[in-house]
């Protein structure tokens, strides 16, 4: 068939919905042309991590490949061939006058500004347009309306029971496996050092993307953080397939029990399994080996690190979890129900859960500011230059890996932003580039929800707003820090306990009558005033010294 037939039908498929299992793809159609484009539009409505733009670029292109030689009539489109389109609507009409298409379909995009662009561009066609859900996630898009509603304050735990229920996910009849619906209290354990010689090391991909880093060049797309030619993340099925398995053989046995734990001391300190990281060479992709000068593995933990996978639709959280399920059943004991609870609750509760509260609210959601912070975001995030060593090592390797785990983005990054009063527009667009999983709908209500506040409680029922005394509970950041975690207003002291205080002191108002948080104040009025006045005066010097931390 010539490349340039018209086509019937011309099928969007964005780069996160690169879901295989689609019901679009049972049959086989040489009138149906399938289109996935690499667009400046999607490069630069934020500075995205180099690494992130890297994996969606070439998942795409793996998945137009896999497409294509299942059959499919698949035009893929790179920043080459779409840098004369101004957007994602001129590249449509463009086409579909030069493809001759007289019918127009697309799965419902996951971010609010591109269903809304392609909702109005669908007005204006002149030919029958069909938007199709993306048979993805647990809950279809139209169920969302029967569990999240606009404006209120919606709870996790709550929501997770009733998908449980429905979905038959670790019950016995009606009731939780084990008796209990959530051990989260059990999942909070620090790594010690004799930890760290069993922590598994990360399994690493090999994907070329040597071409790409060119085209990003050559196009002038502004990024941040460590290019590789080598990507490590999976592209494809098959690796992410990989990836799960290896999480589930290695990881999960100690998933819940340290997910919330933090450490630099593990590199420093623990010697390589068998002398070497475990690489799996891509398959499909041209292999470059890749070199690491010291051995690191604290990056990863025993983190399962398949959000982009399961972002980028390549695999579906039903299978994540059934995996993971099926594997806790067959590990005579080795796995216990805390581990594979703490998982599934991630997967089938609070992504699921984010999801809702992102469509009920959106688009009055990405304007609110509750706390009304105003401060500009320090330089140091882009760099992590910083003499605070929890945010040096969170934000460093954020710009390594385009990855850091639930605790490092809410409670290192995120409460320093929140207790500093950062403005959650800078904070959100912080979050939306630099990490590789990270897409609208599940980066603003992670950010200026359950980490800002800045929704005033819809997502959390309460600021998760910390001292330096979580630090050092949940890691051994403070052991390599030249601040002082014990200490509150001298000037070596922990910067995280003035500036906590001090906003606790700020937002009295807002957090007083909240029962979670009714004993801090009840320990703040128990210090003499003169040491009061003495913490708020150190976090007035913070504030104005910011950059300088």
């Amino acid at each position: 068939m010539s490349e340039h037939q018209p086509a019937k039908r011309l099928r969007l498929i964005l780069g996160d919905q690169l879901n295989a299992a689609h019901s679009w793809y049972q049959q086989q159609d040489d009138d149906t042309l399938y289109v996935l484009a690499e667009l400046k539009q999607e490069t630069d409505y934020v500075k995205h991590h180099v690494q992130k733009v890297c994996a969606f670029f070439a998942a795409m292109q793996a998945f137009a490949n896999a497409l294509r030689n299942a059959g499919h009539r698949v035009l893929h489109l790179t920043l080459d061939d779409t840098a004369k389109y101004q957007d994602l609507p001129a590249l449509l009409t463009g086409l579909m006058s030069q493809y001759q298409v007289r019918e127009f379909h697309y799965q419902l995009p996951d971010e609010y500004r591109l269903r809304q662009q392609l909702s109005l561009f669908c007005r204006e066609l002149s030919i029958p347009a069909m938007a199709f859900e993306t048979e993805h996630f647990y809950l279809s898009d139209s169920e969302l309306k029967d569990y999240f509603f606009e404006g209120k304050k919606h709870r996790l735990e709550h929501f997770y029971r009733k998908l449980r229920c429905r979905f038959k996910l670790l019950m016995q009849g009606d009731e939780p496996a084990g008796g209990q619906w959530n051990y989260d209290a059990e999942n909070r354990q620090k790594l010690k050092a004799t930890d760290f010689a069993v922590v598994p090391a990360p399994l690493m991909f090999t994907n070329d993307v040597s071409d790409i880093l060119t085209r990003l060049k050559r196009h002038n797309v502004k990024t941040i953080g460590l290019a590789h030619s080598s990507l490590l993340w999976p592209i494809t099925r098959h690796q992410a397939n990989e990836l799960l398995q290896y999480f589930c053989r290695h990881c999960l046995a100690n998933f819940g029990r340290f997910q919330d734990a933090m450490t630099h001391e593990l590199d420093m300190l623990a010697a390589p399994v068998n002398g070497e990281l475990a690489l799996a060479p891509a398959s499909d992709a041209k292999v470059e080996q890749v070199t690491t000068p010291e051995y690191k593995k604290q990056w990863s933990l025993y983190h399962s690190r398949l959000s982009f996978a399961l972002n980028a639709k390549i695999l579906s959280p039903q299978h994540v979890v059934d995996t993971a399920i099926a594997t806790y059943q067959q590990a005579d004991g080795a796995i216990t129900l805390a581990q594979i609870e703490g998982f599934v609750r991630q997967i089938l509760g609070w992504r699921e859960f984010i999801r809702g509260v992102y469509w009920a609210n959106m688009p009055e959601y990405a304007c609110l500011n509750h706390l009304g912070a105003k401060r500009e975001l320090p330089s140091w995030f882009w760099s992590g230059n910083t003499n605070m060593n929890c945010m040096q090592q969170a934000i460093k390797q954020s710009l390594d890996y385009a990855y850091a785990h639930h605790i490092q983005r809410l409670m290192v990054t995120g409460n320093f932003c929140l207790i500093a009063g950062i403005d959650p527009d800078e904070v959100d667009a912080w979050y939306l580039g630099i990490y590789i999983d990270a897409i609208e709908w599940v980066e603003m209500p992670n950010t200026r929800g359950m980490s800002q506040f800045a929704d005033g409680g819809i997502v959390g029922s309460k600021a998760y707003a910390a001292s330096g005394n979580y630090i050092n509970k949940m890691s051994d950041y403070c052991s390599g820090c030249q601040y002082e975690v014990k200490q509150s207003h001298s000037d070596n002291a922990c910067p995280l306990n003035a500036l906590y205080w001090h906003f606790m002191q700020q937002h009295i108002d807002d957090f007083k009558a909240n029962p979670r948080t009714r004993m801090v104040y009840a320990n703040w009025l128990k210090k003499p005033p003169e040491a009061q006045q003495l913490i708020l005066q150190r976090a007035e010097f913070l504030i104005r010294n910011i950059d300088n931390l």
